[in-house]
């Protein structure tokens, strides 16, 4: 036995009168709808064609203007401002003159101090022995790698408490 293929099973099925009656005419009419649209695509497809090759052509033979540059051209006249100056009077200008024997002052000798290297005789506190220095209730808070901050808390919110 055969098998119907889908075009023999659905051709009845179009011509059948078990179909509602409207639906001759909504198939025919999406056909014509179909097809108007099909019609309406190439003729805008067409158009577009036809106006982009006339832009091209009118771009393409639309004459250019070329600048004419001269070899010499004319210099041109900057405006300016005249400034005029005036030497400085003598009592304006400072000049040295060198020392005479009877305004030379003598001074005190100056003390010189001489420091020791920075950490000599320093030696680090460890977190332990800074808190065993501090007074009884004191907190070290960690504020970084390398970084703390000592707190201690003040006298007189002990005696309300």
């Amino acid at each position: 036995m055969n098998r119907p293929t889908d075009n023999a099973r659905l051709f009845p099925d179009a011509l059948a009168e078990a179909s509602p009656a409207d639906f001759r005419e909504r198939l025919l009419g999406e056909t014509l709808r179909l097809a108007r649209r099909r019609r309406h695509v190439r003729q805008a497809t067409r158009a577009g064609l036809s106006l982009g090759i006339v832009a091209a052509l009118a771009l393409w033979l639309w004459p250019r203007t070329t600048t004419i540059r001269h070899p010499n051209p004319a210099p041109t006249i900057t405006s300016y401002r005249l400034i005029e100056t005036q030497p400085l009077p003598p009592s304006a200008i400072i000049t040295t003159q060198p020392f005479t024997g009877s305004t030379i002052a003598s001074m005190p000798p100056a003390k010189v101090i001489t420091t020791a290297e920075a950490r000599d005789g320093l030696r680090l506190l460890t977190d332990d022995e800074l808190l065993s220095v501090a007074p009884a209730p004191a907190m070290l808070v960690r504020l970084g790698p390398h970084s703390a901050e000592l707190i201690l808390p003040n006298q007189s919110q002990l005696e309300v408490q």
